[in-house]
């Protein structure tokens, strides 16, 4: 295994984590404050703020008509009309069980843009992870009631865990299930922990320390730790990864791994903030 800096405990070295793991192997990224979570942006259209209202909304999965009205306040006429509207130029589309989520409009309008500014800023932290930690690393976002790979970098030799991008995995169980469904409003949360291997009391500790790990919970001899990526808003859209054999991991991998993960978390965000402050 790659030789690693001394670490301090997670709560003792979240700041040097993020200040020193990438620092020296990315470029400095200065980053402006990011609004309060649930702040409303008012632009004079009405409609246009209702509208991204529902977006936002979506954000995070497939959504009912009523979960629309409680994340949005919006009137149940209006909600639905807007999504409808939506639905009729594929910004939104309705899955087997008639809920809303986001459509396929999106993603050519992404492509035309020729970016995918969490893919483009992934690959050098994915690669970072990889030296100083000896293990794979992944990044993935929630999918519905699945979670979807979409960069990986893997170890080139030894016992590893191999997830290939584009492969779905399970919301139910491992670090990056609990990272996308610990800040999740109460119903999806309520929801979520139904069949979860893991507890709500293990989320309210994810929530409370920043980083989750799992050991033999996906997969039997396999453990990770994830970190969550969040955009402007605070809201945690996707989660970084490490994963690998519990034998070289150890019992509570946390412990060694948390301030790497999480500073690779901190550095994708503050990168999207920036990002997205320049347009």
């Amino acid at each position: 295994m790659t030789s690693q800096k001394p670490l301090r405990t997670p709560s003792e070295s979240t700041q040097h984590a993020s200040d020193e793991s990438f620092a020296d192997t990315a470029t400095t990224i200065d980053v402006d404050t990011p609004p309060s979570i649930g702040d409303d942006v008012h632009s004079g259209v009405g409609v246009l703020d209702k509208t991204v209202k529902i977006l936002d909304a979506l954000e995070f999965g497939p959504t009912t008509l009523g979960q629309l009205v409680t994340a949005t306040g919006l009137a149940r006429p209006t909600a639905h009309r807007l999504a409808i509207a939506l639905e009729r130029h594929r910004f939104v589309i309705r899955d087997q069980h008639g809920r809303f989520m986001l459509g396929s409009r999106f993603a050519e309008l992404s492509a035309a843009a020729g970016e995918d500014r969490l893919l483009n800023a992934a690959g050098p932290v994915l690669q970072t992870l990889l030296d100083r930690t000896g293990e794979s690393a992944q990044i993935y976002r929630r999918q519905g009631d699945q979670r979807i790979c979409i960069a990986a970098v893997e170890r080139a030799s030894g016992l590893r865990d191999s997830i290939p991008v584009g492969a779905l995995l399970s919301m139910e169980a491992g670090s990056a299930a609990q990272i996308l469904l610990a800040w999740a409003d109460s119903e999806r949360l309520h929801m979520g922990l139904r069949q979860a291997k893991f507890t709500a009391t293990q989320l309210a500790a994810v929530r409370r320390r920043g980083w989750a790990e799992s050991i033999s919970e996906r997969e039997k001899g396999v453990a990770s730790i994830s970190a969550p990526i969040r955009n402007a808003s605070g809201q945690v859209i996707a989660a970084v990864s490490i994963s690998g054999p519990t034998g070289r991991m150890g019992s509570m991998p946390g412990r060694r791994y948390a301030p790497l993960v999480m500073a690779a978390g901190k550095y994708l965000t503050d990168t999207l903030i920036k990002a997205g402050s320049s347009i």
